[in-house]
């Protein structure tokens, strides 16, 4: 089941990026990022209010609450990086991150993490996963190709911080708390850097409103990953998330595109080859 619900995940990443781009393409970057969380935080609290949760009634050691904040970060880079590369590429590159970084969290348990050891066999599985990467990057944006990785590397430490305080807390308060510290942190950054969008005399909704649904799309993903990060190893978490990823982002490209990318496809299947040749040596060593 966690498996699936890791797939799921990056089904609903992609749709996310493509709805949070568009949004993007409305209001600017900055502006976009704050919306997103407006969304997200409103869905949220609805729930956590539903559930009669009280999300301020115990106080957690306070780096547990930078989940959100972190994940601003991501959500500042995506948008940039939408309109320089394709969905595909951002999703391939994101996942170079989270695959080094989950190496990490693996290796040495990050916050308490239990510890699953980086074997030697799973370095063919490695190498073609990294090929079918390279296989799908056809476009060369420094910017975009850094931000990506950076933002897939910050998906662990986010997922990773908000899974430890949704077990000292809940999963419903813990998603609360992801977007509430991420609306914090968007406001000053659009009041700094996003002095030059829309202003909040000159606002009007787009007629496109599924643009809006990014927030909600993202409190799913928030909410599936407090779930699976702590049932399934941070590097297969990320791996599996990738495949949902990566054919939903090729579905979505042919979308925004109207083109078929052969390209995109075949890195896809480089990438599932290695996924299954390392859960297959798994499986043999036990």
């Amino acid at each position: 089941m966690y498996y699936f619900l890791s797939l799921l995940t990056g089904v609903i990443i992609s749709v996310m990026i493509a709805f949070n781009g568009a949004l993007t393409d409305e209001y600017g970057v900055y502006t976009a990022t704050v919306l997103i969380h407006v969304a997200g935080l409103l869905l949220i609290t609805a729930i956590v209010l539903i559930k009669r949760e009280n999300p301020f009634s115990k106080r957690q050691s306070w780096f547990l609450y930078l989940g959100g904040a972190i994940g601003v970060f991501t959500t500042l880079a995506n948008n940039i990086s939408f309109s320089r590369i394709s969905v595909s590429a951002i999703l391939a590159l994101m996942l170079f991150g989270q695959s080094v970084a989950g190496i990490v969290v693996d290796r040495y348990g990050f916050l308490g993490m239990p510890k699953h050891p980086f074997a030697k066999r799973k370095l063919i599985g490695m190498v073609l996963v990294l090929s079918g990467i390279g296989v799908m990057l056809s476009d060369f944006e420094a910017v975009a190709i850094i931000l990506s990785f950076a933002a897939g590397a910050c998906i662990v430490v986010s997922r990773t911080l908000n899974a430890r305080l949704s077990e000292l807390t809940s999963i419903r308060v813990s998603s609360f708390f992801n977007y509430f510290m991420g609306f914090l942190a968007a406001v000053p950054v659009l009041i700094i850097l996003g002095g030059n969008e829309i202003s909040l005399t000159e606002f009007t909704l787009s007629p496109n409103l599924y643009i809006y649904f990014g927030g909600i799309l993202g409190v799913c993903v928030v909410l599936l990953s407090n779930i699976t990060v702590t049932k399934i190893s941070a590097f297969y978490l990320t791996l599996l998330i990738f495949i949902g990823q990566v054919f939903s982002g090729v579905l979505v490209d042919i979308i925004i595109s109207e083109e078929i990318s052969i390209q995109i496809i075949i890195g896809g299947v480089f990438v599932t080859a290695g996924l299954s040749l390392n859960l297959l040596s798994d499986k043999l060593a036990k």
